[in-house]
């Protein structure tokens, strides 16, 4: 993952290119070519490339990772108060409460449209085959955190022992 510094270091490169385009488009209008329109597109496009690269250099991009979480699938997403994801069935007992909270972690946005319920629901599914050519969805468990505060520490987990009884014997 790139960091705020390689995101500076690419933008000063694209910024220096950019210049270059500039006195080359500045040349094709006093030598009058054929592709200073061109030019001044793919100027004004490195212009643009240049901004974003400064700004991502700006803003720290950081991501925390939780020990002992499990990867996730984002199966449902509401852009608002309402997400569900899945897990493998043999996810062990222990390890989903760390799931529950990296998914907490990477879900949170302050730009979710649910600001004025102000939780954000994170429910967790597996699903198992008893037979075959049947599956069943089973939810494991939930958390539930503040859609205002990035760092809450009154997140509350749901885990649901019976469901998890369920599970293949993984765990």
């Amino acid at each position: 993952m790139l960091t705020t510094a390689d995101f500076l270091n690419l933008a000063q490169w694209v910024g220096i290119t950019t210049l270059v385009f500039a006195a080359i488009t500045g040349l094709s209008f006093i030598l009058k070519w054929g592709i200073k329109f061109r030019l001044v597109g793919a100027t004004g496009f490195l212009c643009v490339l240049t901004g974003g690269l400064f700004a991502l250099g700006l803003v720290p991009l950081t991501r925390s990772v939780i020990p002992d979480a499990v990867r996730f699938v984002r199966v449902y997403d509401n852009g608002a108060t309402q997400v569900v994801i899945a897990v493998p069935p043999q996810i062990p007992a222990a390890k989903l409460s760390a799931t529950l909270r990296q998914a907490a972690s990477d879900l949170y946005s302050y730009g979710r449209l649910g600001q004025s319920e102000g939780e954000l629901t994170i429910r967790v599914r597996t699903i198992i085959h008893p037979e075959p050519g049947i599956s069943q969805p089973i939810y494991l468990g939930q958390v539930k955190r503040s859609l205002s505060k990035r760092d809450d520490d009154k997140m509350a987990i749901e885990i649901y022992q019976e469901k998890l009884a369920q599970l293949p014997a993984a765990n």
